[in-house]
């Protein structure tokens, strides 16, 4: 569960895990500083960190020479159809086009991905 707090800052907010700390805010034209993640960069950043580390677990799992993998996500929310999240993926290492097709492969199975591909629900907890 993440829980966010208010900060002095005019809408900047602060969230944890319990454990890591960090901060949100919106950009000047919307009243904000500009100080912190806006909150659809950390749904980017949700979804890119999954891709990340899902492609670095599979490659360790079936002995692909992966020695880095940088991946970057956009949020495309003008899409006619409803949002869309667009990527690209640098892989680093020694790698076959074999190897490149099933890490692209394995990309499907990103749980953030997995999860973000599904209808959503909200519920107001007590």
């Amino acid at each position: 569960m993440i829980r966010t707090d208010s900060q002095p800052a005019k809408f900047q907010a602060q969230f944890t895990n319990g454990v890591q700390v960090s901060v949100s805010d919106t950009t000047p034209d919307k009243g904000g500083g500009n100080l912190g993640f806006r909150p659809h960069e950390l749904l980017e950043a949700a979804l890119a960190s999954c891709m990340n580390m899902s492609l670095r677990m599979y490659a360790e799992k079936q002995s692909i020479p992966l020695s880095g993998v940088s991946v970057a996500v956009s949020l495309n929310r003008n899409n006619p159809d409803g949002p869309l999240f667009e990527y690209s993926v640098e892989f680093r290492g020694l790698l076959s086009e074999s190897h490149k097709g099933q890490l692209l492969s394995a990309l499907e199975n990103c749980p953030v991905r997995k999860t973000l591909s599904k209808p959503l629900h909200f519920r107001l907890l007590d």
